[in-house]
């Protein structure tokens, strides 16, 4: 691509919108040159204060209050989709409609129907650059175990074991929002589960089936706020109450097309883990274990040390693993990073892509990724449906 300069816009000013926002404002200072001017243009969201006070955060240009005035903005070129999930086929649609190279974040729909009609919307526009934000592939120490696992230095996969545990749901006194709603299968398995589920595949490989699905809800209804919420911040409650409509944990196994076996669990509730994606993986010559809580550092063990001092060792992560070198402004050993710094290694990426840059870092998965993530997401639903039977992939 031979613009001299790129607009950019994030549509959606709640949490995870504001890690984008902040993410494209960071990016042009990682890594080496190459990209044209990056302009920061605007913010939308449906609430105006939300998105004035992220647009002035972050050093945006402007607030809009809709994503319709984005994709008729001509000086705005690329769109991070940040919204509510049921309304991320009409905001892609539109964009691309509009000529807009569009970051969507996941999960990708909340049908399958929808996410193959924004596959085949992307398709009509084939100059727009498109993909799905898994922003933990971007983990400096994940994707360090990963460069493990792929050069077969540790052997055959055999055993992952991942989780995403949070609390943000515990609270029985939490308002009701767009995340209880939805039916089976969009709640804890969509919100954070589809996370730990691309970490496993982007560490040993495609996902053929599920079984033993397990779909719990504890708390069965919750209180509208009287007010805006913003992610899973409190608010004041109103007096109407309402159902929850999905799962506050789920639990299934999975097979590998590799031959391994997964287990997997994503729970809303866990008293007093704000923000643990885990895992442990097991091979015929090592293993590996990582918790974000940690995220500078992931245990480790391979047949390299034995007899007394032999096991589990302590990784730090520096400049030899994967994103840290160039990627921060002290790229040096013993300096560390958090989940804030994927965003922008995540917004660098899709910059490159759009502009084309060569020896660039590994591109945003694909809009067909994001459906073969829901196909995945919807058999674990099937197998809970159907007492946990087996349920090939889709």
């Amino acid at each position: 691509m031979s613009a001299e300069s790129l607009g950019v816009a994030v549509i959606g000013a709640g949490m995870a919108g504001r890690a984008h926002a902040a993410g494209y404002r960071s990016a042009t200072t990682a890594y080496g040159p190459g990209l044209p001017e990056i302009r920061l243009v605007a913010i939308a969201d449906l609430n105006p204060q939300f998105a004035q006070d992220t647009a002035r955060r972050f050093g945006y240009e402007r607030a809009e209050t809709s994503w319709q005035a984005i994709a008729a903005a001509p000086d705005i070129d690329i769109v991070s989709v940040v919204v509510a999930n049921h309304l991320h086929r009409e905001v892609v649609e539109g964009l691309l409609a509009a000529g807009k190279h569009v970051l969507c974040e996941k999960p990708f729909a909340p049908t399958i129907e929808d996410a193959e009609a924004m596959v085949t919307a992307a398709d009509a526009a084939p100059g727009l650059v498109t993909g799905v934000g898994f922003t933990f592939r971007r983990s400096p120490a994940i994707s360090g175990i990963r460069e493990q696992v792929e050069s077969g230095a540790i052997g055959k996969p055999m055993h992952f074991n991942g989780h995403y545990w949070c609390d943000y749901g515990n609270n029985p006194n939490g308002p009701m929002s767009w995340r209880y709603k939805g039916g089976p299968g969009s709640g804890a398995l969509a919100d954070i589960g589809s996370h730990i589920v691309d970490t496993g595949e982007y560490l040993y490989g495609p996902i053929e089936s599920v079984s033993g699905a397990v779909l719990s809800t504890y708390i069965t209804e919750r209180a509208l706020p009287a007010g805006a919420a913003v992610g899973h911040g409190a608010a004041e409650l109103s007096d109407v109450r309402e159902p929850v409509e999905n799962e506050d944990l789920v639990t299934f196994t999975a097979r590998f097309v590799s031959g391994a076996t997964g287990t997997f669990s994503a729970s809303r509730v866990t008293h007093g883990l704000p923000n643990s994606l885990g895992f442990e993986l097991f091979t015929a010559g090592g293993a590996a274990t990582f918790d974000l809580v940690r995220p500078g550092e992931f245990g480790f063990s391979d047949s390299s040390v034995t007899g007394a001092t032999g096991g589990y060792r302590q990784v730090l992560v520096g400049p030899a693993h994967p994103y840290l070198a160039g990627g921060m402004a002290m790229d040096f050993p013993g300096v560390n990073y958090g989940q804030n710094d994927l965003f922008v290694f995540q917004a660098r990426a899709f910059l490159e892509q759009v502009a084309g840059v060569e020896d660039s870092l590994p591109p945003c998965p694909s809009f067909a990724h994001g459906v073969h993530n829901l196909r995945l997401l919807q058999a674990v639903v099937d197998s809970a449906a159907d007492g946990g039977r087996e349920v090939k992939v889709g």
